[in-house]
């Protein structure tokens, strides 16, 4: 790597990545509703706008990770870059729910190549335990901020009257931001050291597709079908395609080859039990963000920009407590991740509580911006307890991973307990019902996730 380069100053040009994948997320939850009605949605549709983008992005993060490591995490990252602004442009220029998922899918793959990178430049550019504190404390900055300009924006764009329909310059926005990525990245970004013995398993990226679709596509679309016979031959068939993946994973390791997913990863404890802790997390992370924005509009009947103003404060708590996290983390470890975990549990019962038609304006700010602040120290930190003692040879394979689960998890979210939101609001009409039953599901994930943390090392030092 480029030793004139400050380290510093490279991890917040790659933090461009997350940032933007980020905003897509948060940006499209606000506008959903004005997105639904822009290009004449069914509810299923409205969910694959979200889920496509996971499962495009799910696909092929270990591909991304895995090219980073062999083709340099700078050339990954720029054309990874260069994807996912053209394709943000054609979503927004999209006619119809089908084109749209079309080009979110190629969106999500196109963000699956860019994100690893940064994961993995954390990984490489700060070994110092303190120091890679710090980075991921940035890390999680750069999330909250995505929250923050993906819900004002989201609510602003899909609110307002412009040049085009708003819902499309969500979309747009990203353009500009793109490009001054692309300039920054081009001029000042260093390369990383290239591992170039490693090959590119294209058939594994092919089976883990098809995987991943048989098990998403039917949770969506099976609900609204009325779960024909198809929906289930899918999801018995996901099954069998994911035990073939890690079959043929074995053998082409067996026989010398590169497979798409090194069964040596797995051999790190932490490694094992922060995957099944993130898996849950953004379970209920992903889902939560969905059902907010639809009971905020919908159920409550604000408009998209105010209902995007409040998640303003939950986006500057979570920057807020993930810096205070990146701070205590190394001192006294995954307690400190057990506080943000109560104080979301604490928040999801209140709102069950006293988030019904009526509430006021002070309460619903309230207990949307605890969650920020409970979240700030959870998240972010879940990346570090993952990955602190995998080796910096397997760091791309292994951000690859934990990225995979990571949007692997929200599309799950988004199928599962999305689909339960749903399922009440068809059969009671009720948004603030299913909402509730929603939190409720949100609630058993965290208490999932609190287990699995108490199976880990109270240190997270090395």
């Amino acid at each position: 790597m480029n030793k004139t380069v400050s380290p510093w100053l490279a991890l917040f040009i790659v933090l461009t990545a997350p940032l933007l994948s980020v905003i897509d997320v948060f940006i499209i939850n606000v506008a959903i509703p004005s997105i639904k009605t822009g290009v004449h949605a069914s509810d299923a549709q409205i969910q694959l706008v979200i889920a496509g983008y996971l499962l495009g992005y799910a696909s092929f993060l270990i591909t991304g990770g895995r090219m980073g490591d062999h083709y340099g995490r700078k050339r990954i990252f720029f054309w990874g870059m260069v994807g996912f602004t053209i394709f943000s442009c054609l979503c927004g220029i999209s006619q119809t729910a089908t084109q749209l998922n079309m080009v979110r899918f190629l969106q999500g793959v196109s963000a699956a190549f860019m994100v690893p990178q940064a994961i993995a430049f954390i990984q490489v550019l700060f070994t110092d335990p303190s120091e890679r504190s710090k980075a991921i404390g940035w890390f999680g900055i750069s999330l909250g901020l995505a929250s923050i300009i993906g819900q004002v924006l989201g609510g602003y764009f899909s609110g307002g009257h412009f040049f085009v329909a708003g819902w499309r310059l969500i979309f747009l926005v990203n353009l500009p931001i793109g490009l001054a990525s692309l300039w920054a990245a081009h001029r000042y970004l260093p390369e990383t050291v290239r591992h170039q013995k490693t090959k590119m398993d294209i058939s594994g990226v092919g089976i883990l597709t098809l995987a991943l679709f048989s098990l998403i596509y039917p949770l969506i679309q099976g609900r609204e079908s009325g779960w024909p016979w198809w929906s289930f031959a899918l999801l018995v068939l996901s099954g069998l395609i994911f035990v073939f993946f890690f079959i043929n994973q074995r053998k082409k390791k067996a026989a010398g080859k590169s497979p798409l997913i090194d069964e040596a990863l797995f051999g790190f404890r932490d490694f094992n039990i922060g995957l099944l802790a993130v898996l849950f997390h953004f379970m209920m992370h992903t889902c939560y963000l969905l059902m907010s924005a639809v009971f905020l509009q919908n159920g409550l009947g604000l408009s998209p920009l105010v209902s995007g103003l409040y998640f303003v404060a939950p986006g500057l708590l979570f920057t807020f407590t993930s810096i205070v996290a990146a701070r205590l983390l190394p001192k006294y470890g995954t307690p400190v991740m057990q506080v943000g975990i109560v104080i979301i549990v604490l928040t999801f019962g209140l709102q069950i509580f006293y988030f019904k038609t009526g509430v006021g304006a002070i309460t619903l700010f309230i207990l949307q911006a605890l969650y920020g602040l409970g979240n700030g120290l959870v998240l972010p930190s879940l990346l570090n307890v993952t990955l602190r003692r995998m080796p910096s040879e397997f760091a791309g394979a292994a951000a690859g991973i934990y990225s995979t689960i990571q949007q692997t998890a929200s599309a799950l979210g988004i199928c599962i307990i999305g689909g339960l939101f749903y399922y009440v609001i068809d059969h009671t009409k009720s948004t603030q019902l299913a909402f509730h039953y929603g939190l409720t599901a949100d609630i058993a994930c965290l208490v999932l996730v609190s287990i699995l943390l108490k199976c880990l090392p109270k240190k997270v030092k090395p």
